[in-house]
């Protein structure tokens, strides 16, 4: 009998990095990543997380697909948003997408 190949989670494509390697990866500043975050630009839980009060990370290929996308193609990162969504494990919450159309840049 042959066990069928188990789906393996694809997010390790997802890194999570602080914001000093997320600011050299995307060529914005810390400031500006913190902005673009508390502003609304960067979705929690797509484009940045987390983990504790002090500590967020960003999810370098969604915000540098944001950083491409957001004005020429906005649905094309709505589409990278979901294969990302995904690529998670079948038991975690999914988050709700907000449609990019909605939001102004600063």
């Amino acid at each position: 009998m042959q066990n069928s190949p188990k789906k393996t989670a694809s997010y390790p494509q997802y890194p999570l990095v602080n914001k000093q390697i997320a600011a050299k990866m995307t060529g914005l500043s810390t400031e500006t990543l913190k902005r673009y975050r508390l502003g609304g630009l960067l979705q929690k839980d797509i484009h940045w997380v987390a983990i504790n009060s002090r500590v967020v990370r960003y999810n370098t290929a969604l915000v540098l697909d944001w950083l491409q996308n957001k004005d020429s193609n906005p649905q094309g990162h709505i589409n990278a948003i979901e294969r990302y969504l995904e690529s998670l494990p079948s038991g975690w919450k999914k988050p709700r997408i907000r449609r990019l159309s909605n939001q102004t840049e600063p």
